[in-house]
């Protein structure tokens, strides 16, 4: 009997089921947000750590400077590059620990193999 073609709305309900497409989905909204509060505190320090040079220039925040929009955009890249490798070096610090914790002893293995050779080799007699 031969099976049917599956329809695009069946493949496309697969394709949504998946898990993953669940968790890119929540990462973008959380890293959007994330973006804005980075957004916000950057423009916050930056501006006040450059107050006195701004007011020099009379101008009132630092996106009104000539290149200032990219200057806080490459910070604001920055910041979220860096809170990302953070992350990133810590899960996989754990998923290290995780292995390690779960990785046999190799030795331990041969004994236990050995053990059970000489086991079997005295029931047999040989």
């Amino acid at each position: 009997m031969a099976r049917s073609k599956p329809s695009l709305i069946s493949d496309f309900k697969d394709f949504v089921n998946k898990g993953n497409v669940v968790d890119l989905a929540v990462a973008v909204v959380i890293g959007g947000a994330f973006g804005q509060v980075v957004d916000a505190v950057v423009s916050l320090v930056m501006g006040a750590l450059l107050e006195p040079a701004l007011k020099a220039a009379n101008v009132d925040s630092i996106q009104q400077w000539p290149a200032g929009t990219v200057l806080v955009a490459l910070i604001n890249f920055l910041v979220i590059a860096f809170v990302v490798f953070l992350i990133v070096r810590a899960i996989e610090r754990l998923r290290r620990r995780e292995e390690a914790e779960a990785a046999p002893d190799p030795q331990a293995q041969l004994a236990s193999a050995v053990t059970r050779l000489v086991d079997a080799l005295d029931r047999r007699k040989l």
